[in-house]
C-alpha cells in the first residue's frame, strides 16, 4: 500500500502546532502528523503529513495560506519493507566493548568474553546503534567503564530501542537501570529489546516525558543519566537532569549537531555541571558532563 507525503514548513511552534491539529481533521485523514523544529536557528518547525490516499491539494493549499506555510510539497513513497532493508543495509556496530548486532549478524557475535553483545533489531524506533548518537553515548559510557567509573543507579531519558540501558544493565549488574521515553511504542520496543538480550528484571522500562514520572523521581539521585534526544529537549531538561543527578554524577548527552554543542553544554554549566570530555562524529557531538 501506498504512503503519501505532505510536507511544509512555518515560523514558530505555535502555528506550526496549529496547522499539525487542523491537518489532523482532514478528509481523507492522514494516518499521523508529525511537527519537528528546524534546529539551525532559522526560527522554523515543519509539519508533515502521512496518507495512505492522496492528500486532498486544494486544502493543503488553503491552508499553507491560512497558516503563512510554504507550499506543502507532495510525493508518494514506494511500497518498501524498511524493516528488511535496514536490516540487509546495517552492519554490525563496534564501539568500545560494545557489539551491537541484528539477529541477521547472530553468526558475527565476537566469542572473546571480554565483549559485550547487544541484540537490537530494526524497528520503527530509534536508536540502533548504528547512528553517529547513539555510538558515540556507547564509547564515552565505554571510556568511563574504562576508567574505572561503576554507576549504580542509572536512566536512560528518551532510550528509543534501550540499547544504552542495555549497555549499562550488562556491565554494571548491580545497578538500578530505568529507561524511558514519551513514546509508548518506543517503550514496547524497550522492553521486547530487553527480553531478547536476557535483561528482564534489571532494566524498568517506562512511558515518560523527560524526568516527569513518579518511578524517576522516586530511584533519584542518579550516577549516570543517558540522553540521546535532541537540541532543545536538552537544554530544556538540563535543570532537571542536574536536580536528579547525585554528587560527582554524571551525564552523556548526545542528539546534538556539532554547532550546536556549545549552547547545550552552556545550558548544563549553567545547571550545575562541569563538562568533563567532548567527543565528535562526523556531524554529531557527544558530551560528558559531571555534577560539580
Amino acid at each position: 500500500m501506498p504512503t503519501f507525503t505532505a510536507l511544509t514548513t512555518v515560523t514558530g511552534e505555535d502555528a506550526a502546532r496549529a496547522l499539525a491539529a487542523a491537518m489532523e481533521r482532514m478528509t481523507p485523514e492522514p494516518v499521523g502528523v508529525g511537527v519537528f523544529e528546524i534546529e539551525d536557528g532559522s526560527g522554523l518547525w515543519e509539519v508533515g503529513g502521512y496518507f495512505l490516499e492522496a492528500p486532498d491539494q486544494v486544502m493543503l493549499e488553503i491552508f499553507a495560506l491560512a497558516f503563512d506555510a510554504r507550499p506543502f510539497a507532495l510525493s508518494d513513497l514506494p511500497e518498501i519493507d524498511w524493516v528488511a532493508k535496514v536490516r540487509r543495509e546495517l552492519a554490525p556496530v563496534n564501539a568500545g566493548r560494545f557489539f551491537v548486532y541484528g539477529s541477521h549478524d547472530a553468526d558475527k557475535v565476537p566469542a572473546d568474553p571480554a565483549r559485550v553483545p547487544l541484540q537490537i533489531e530494526a524497528t520503527v524506533a530509534f536508536g540502533t546503534g548504528h547512528h553517529g548518537t547513539t555510538l558515540g553515548c556507547l564509547k564515552a559510557f565505554d571510556r568511563l567503564l574504562t576508567a574505572g567509573v561503576r554507576p549504580t543507579s542509572v536512566a536512560d531519558i528518551g532510550c528509543g530501542t534501550a540499547v544504552l540501558a542495555m549497555a549499562a544493565a550488562a556491565t554494571l549488574p548491580e545497578a538500578l537501570v530505568i529507561a524511558s521515553d514519551i513514546d509508548r511504542v518506543a517503550v514496547d520496543v524497550s522492553e521486547a529489546n530487553v527480553a531478547i538480550n536476557g535483561l528482564q528484571g534489571r532494566v524498568e522500562c517506562i512511558e515518560a516525558a523527560g524526568l516527569d514520572h513518579r518511578r524517576l523521581k522516586a530511584a533519584a539521585p542518579y550516577d549516570l543519566v543517558f540522553a540521546n534526544i535532541l537540541k532543545g529537549p536538552l537544554i530544556e531538561l538540563a535543570p532537571a537532569i542536574s536536580a536528579h543527578l547525585a554528587t560527582n554524577g554524571r551525564a552523556i548527552l548526545s542528539g546534538l549537531l556539532v554547532q550546536q554543542a556549545e549552547a547545550v553544554t552552556a545550558a548544563y554549566v549553567t545547571a550545575g555541571l562541569c563538562l568533563q570530555d567532548r567527543d565528535d562524529l562526523g556531524e554529531w557531538s557527544v558530551l560528558v558532563l559531571q555534577k560539580c
